[in-house]
């Protein structure tokens, strides 16, 4: 079984989802603490055919609070706004816009809720299958640290593959994995470019971008282009 953990991102880039998409199950790391300046509650869209930072508006936000601690504020029609103008002229914007509107509007305000309900109503509309759980669901050890933790997970849950974002080399040793016969990848995002408006292309903005001018199709094609290293 292969297996993803990751902090709870909110309309993240594609490389979030392909990370999703080449696994079984995927966990939500909604116990561990919040970290402010992060990608938690903000990513980037295309605004007047520049690159622009968009924040999920939060309240109590603290590094001191885990993640599943925090609330989303109840009104973000400011955001949902900033999307309308944005994209009202893209390609699949009828389509894609709905889904959003209804993300953000989301009744449950808990921060781990509100992100796992957008998570996986794009996993619904890309036709993602994976199975997606919260870490505060498993009984687990939760005194253990980094890569201790990940591996029992792991044992927890019979995973025999670990995925990781490409950032984590650093973090956990393929060796150590290995003596838990756990096969440990690490996924690298190889880039697709497609066409935005008429400007020069902007890369790596959020998968809100990549939907209001890719159809179904062309984003499946691109969540499959990476490689597992």
């Amino acid at each position: 079984m292969k297996l993803a953990i990751m902090q709870p991102y909110f309309l993240p880039y594609i490389g979030y989802f392909q990370l999703i998409k080449a696994v079984d199950t995927f966990i939500i790391y909604d116990d561990v603490q919040f970290i402010k300046g992060g990608w938690i509650n903000r990513n980037y869209l295309l605004l007047n055919d520049e690159k622009f930072m968009f924040n999920l508006i939060l309240n109590g936000a603290s590094a001191n609070k885990l993640i599943n601690e925090i609330s989303v504020q109840p009104n973000q029609n400011k955001l949902l706004r900033t999307i309308y103008h944005s994209y009202n002229k893209a390609p699949h914007f009828e389509s894609v816009f709905p889904i959003i509107e209804n993300i953000l509007n989301y009744e449950d305000i808990n921060l781990a809720k509100f992100i796992r309900n957008s998570i996986i109503k794009i996993c619904k509309y890309l036709k993602i299958d994976t199975e997606i759980i919260y870490s505060s669901a498993l009984e687990k050890n939760n005194e253990l640290k980094a890569q201790e933790k990940i591996i029992h997970i792991c044992k927890l849950l019979n995973a025999d593959t670990y995925i990781n974002a490409i950032g984590g080399q650093g973090l956990y040793n393929k060796q150590t994995f290995k003596e838990f016969c756990i096969d440990l990848k690490f996924i690298k995002s190889n880039l697709t470019p497609y066409t935005q408006f008429k400007n020069e292309f902007i890369p790596w903005l959020s998968i809100l971008d990549v939907m209001m001018f890719n159809s179904i199709d062309e984003i499946n094609k691109m969540l499959d282009n990476y490689e597992l290293i």
